[in-house]
């Protein structure tokens, strides 16, 4: 039998969630909670084999819980299970160690297989959130730019010139240059608007 427990915040979702896995004639819920750590505190105290975890909820969110409960309940698994599939939670989730992520809108007979797959230790992942994951994997890797390339670029970002830079940071103006050429080779453009705007989408400004 398969022992789980489930963290979300909304009564009603639990209420559904138990009455789905309670139909199974494997899985059985063996605990409610409504926020990160009240989830964690049933997690020390029931020892489930799979936590249901909702991401976004009051007091300690579902990240945090899945950490907490991955480093102090051993052998427990965690999968996500949310209305949210931005880039951001989802990779902050798998970081966590989540062994999956699964939508809200999972059909019932794919909620219980992930429920049993994610117990003998496999990865689920709604194919949403898979492809989301691939895109990161390919995304190339941000530029490595100096703090001081960095600096000048936020600079000219607001609309300084070299000078007023330079002025600001109490460097040569030849220095500055020798910054943003710097700069312009790492991030492969070859004017000050491309370096700003390839800089941003890289997430370094």
């Amino acid at each position: 039998m398969i022992r789980i427990l489930l963290v979300d915040d909304h009564p009603v979702v639990r209420l559904g969630l138990r009455g789905m896995l309670d139909a199974e004639p494997d899985l059985t819920v063996v605990g409610e909670a409504s926020s990160g750590a009240t989830g964690l505190a049933a997690a020390l105290a029931e020892k489930p084999d799979v936590v249901l975890m909702d991401l976004r909820m009051p007091d300690g969110d579902g990240v945090w819980a899945t950490g907490q409960i991955l480093a102090r309940v051993p052998g427990t698994r965690v999968l996500v299970l949310t209305t949210y599939e931005t880039d951001r939670d989802i990779l902050r989730a798998i970081e966590a160690g989540a062994g999956g992520y699964l939508l809200k809108d999972a059909a019932p007979a794919e909620l219980a297989e992930a429920v049993r797959a994610a117990a003998r230790g496999e990865t689920v992942l709604a194919p949403s959130v898979a492809s989301t994951l691939v895109r990161q994997v390919r995304r190339p890797a941000p530029p490595a730019l100096s703090a001081r390339e960095v600096e000048v670029l936020r600079l000219v970002a607001r609309g300084l010139t070299n000078a007023e830079i330079g002025k600001t940071l109490f460097i040569s103006e030849a220095t500055v240059k020798t910054h943003l050429l710097r700069a312009f080779n790492k991030l492969d453009v070859t004017d000050r608007t491309a370096a700003v705007t390839t800089a941003m989408d890289h997430g370094l400004l």
